[in-house]
This record gives C-alpha cells, structure tokens and sequence, in this order.
C-alpha cells in the first residue's frame, strides 16, 4: 500500500505516516496540493495532510482545497505533538547560523536570542529542507531547528532539545481515503468535520445552523469562517462536532437540510494520538 505524505522526509507530516503507516510505502509530495492530487489520481492509496495547528491555526491550503476542489473525505486525524530541536552536523561545532521554516523560528526565538544571540536566521520552505541543508554542508558553521526525525533522516546532532517556548503546542493531520485503516496509536476521540454555505433569505441562518447541534447536546469543537471566493463578503463555514451520538447526528444533518443549508462533510474519523 502506498501512501502520499506533504514531504521532505523529516518533515512533521512524515513523521505522522511513520507512525500510522510503519510498514507501508510512504511517498513525499512538495505541498498539500500535489499530495491530495496523488491521491485522486491514484497514485497511493492514501494521503497524509496537515489541518490544524493549536498556535498558528487552520491550514487554509488543506481545507479550502477540500472544500471547492476534492471529493475526498479524512478517515482518520491524527494528533501529533510539536517539539522542536536545534541541530548541527556536530554538537561542538560554533554556530553562525540558524535556518528553519518561519513557523519554528517564531517558536524558538527565544533560545535563539538567548544562546545565539549573533546568530543569523535564514528561513527555509520546512524544517526538514532545514535540517538537510545543513546536513550537506558539514563544514560550515550551521545548525538548523528541526524535529527528531529530522536529526535520524539526517544524521545530525541535537545540540538543544524542546526549545519551543509554548508546549501545549499539537498539529492535526488528516488521512484521506476511501475508508479508515487500523492505525497503532492510542484513540482518543471520534469526530465530524463539515462545511456549510447559507441560505441568503434566511434570518439568523449562521445560529440556526448551530442550533440543530446544540439543543441535541452534541459538542462543537471548532468553528470557522472561510471566503467562498465568489463576491466580497460571501463565506462558506466549517465546524467540527463530536460523533458520539450517530443517531442524534443523523437527525441534526436532516434538519441542516430541511432549513435550506447546503453542507458537504469533510470527514468522518477516530482521532488517534501520537
């Protein structure tokens, strides 16, 4: 079975499909796009993407493509804990300069500042290019902020460990598929993600949608608004809910639908926890 993941090897995202997928074939992707089109076009049987990230947010790139583009659906999440490590190709080596994607230099500003403080940034498309830049260049005095995997894929020294200033920092990835695969981590949670557009002529429309969830007592767990990318000021919504009623659910979509509001779910999954 092969598997598409948003590469390079080293990346977040790849160490997510080494954990749900340890014996598969996994195959990287340059961005989200590319990996969600492997997909379609059935190049692997199934594709890993980012969704959410508890500091910076959604992953627009995932769900407006989901959402306009794909018939796809998630069919498992996976919840992976951000850590970040500064490594170099040896640990004694002195440090001039530091690269890493945006994201990671913003979580590790402060050890940066405060150990390396003459240190020049250089941001990188991910942390794995980060972390295999310096890699092929041993002889310059580099370090990158990367994960572990990272380090393994390779081969470089961790000189600091968890230097991100936030740690309850956690990313969301979603596998798309045709049906859910077992995966070796722990279950924490069943859920449902969908997007929905509103009826123009209905008063209240955006609480009237919540409130088919709400007195059904099912639990919303994010909600967000997304351009519709039709006319300024149009936005289609996404909310996500727990599954843990599929009857009381059930009813809640029919009534979505009787009201005159348009939805198309995203995904029906276990959420599993690295």
């Amino acid at each position: 079975m092969k598997v598409g993941y948003l590469g390079p090897s080293g990346s977040f995202t790849h160490n997510a499909a080494l954990k749900s997928f340890p014996n598969e074939d996994l195959l990287p992707f340059a961005n989200i796009t590319e990996v969600i089109k492997s997909y379609e076009e059935g190049l692997v049987d199934y594709a890993i993407v980012p969704v959410e990230n508890s500091i910076e947010g959604s992953v627009h790139e995932t769900s407006d493509y989901l959402f306009h583009q794909a018939d796809i659906e998630a069919v498992v999440e996976i919840i992976q804990p951000i850590k970040q490590q500064l490594m170099a190709t040896d640990s004694q080596k002195s440090i001039e300069k530091i690269f890493s994607h945006p994201q990671a230099i913003a979580q590790g500003k402060k050890f940066v500042k405060e150990n390396y403080p003459d240190a020049k940034i250089e941001l990188t498309a991910s942390t794995a290019y980060a972390a295999r830049f310096v890699a092929q260049n041993p002889n310059q005095p580099y370090a990158a902020i990367a994960p572990d995997a990272a380090a393994r894929e390779y081969g470089l020294t961790v000189v600091a460990k968890d230097i991100q200033e936030i740690e309850e920092n956690y990313t969301r990835f979603w596998v798309l598929g045709h049906e859910a695969q077992p995966i070796p981590l722990t279950q924490i949670d069943s859920k449902i993600s969908l997007a929905f557009t509103l009826p123009d002529n209905l008063p209240g429309a955006l609480y009237k949608a919540l409130s088919v969830f709400a007195w059904r007592g099912i639990d919303l767990t994010k909600i967000e608004s997304r351009p519709l990318k039709t006319v300024l000021g149009e936005y289609f919504f996404i909310i996500d809910f727990e599954n843990h009623k599929e009857e009381l659910v059930g009813y809640a979509l029919e009534e979505l639908s009787s009201l005159g509001i348009a939805y198309k779910i995203l995904g029906q999954y276990d959420v599993y926890r690295i």
